[in-house]
């Protein structure tokens, strides 16, 4: 069995595994360390030197959420119209019916989230 093919994976698998370790090391010895001083205002958070007003965890409302899930149900839509629109000559009839479909399905729900009323922004 002939090892040297196996070179560049073992050379790889060296740096992988050498490069995060020296890394650490040089973060942990050259960088900067931490003033463990009692004074209240080096633990308080800085934002462009104004003072930080409210939580930091706070929650935010579902609406985010409900826009994040429509724009990746519209990059899905997206993701498998192009490979369609790619191989259209060869699918013939056959996918050109499926496409209405889906696309059909698609627009029945962009119409009900439309009237939902969940693009709408307060």
């Amino acid at each position: 069995m002939n090892l040297t093919l196996y070179l560049p994976i073992a050379v790889l698998l060296g740096i992988a595994i050498f490069l995060p370790i020296l890394l650490t090391f040089l973060s942990l010895n050259l960088g900067p360390s931490r003033n463990h001083s009692s004074d209240s205002r080096m633990m308080t958070p800085y934002e462009s030197g104004m003072a930080p007003i409210g939580e930091a965890q706070r929650r935010l409302p579902v609406k985010f959420y409900r826009l994040a899930v429509l724009f990746i149900l519209f990059d899905v839509d997206i993701i498998l119209l192009v490979p369609w629109a790619i191989t259209f000559r060869k699918l013939g009839l056959f996918g050109l019916y499926a496409m209405l479909i889906f696309m059909f399905i698609f627009i029945l729900g962009d119409l009900w989230v439309w009237k939902k009323g969940v693009l709408e922004w307060d």
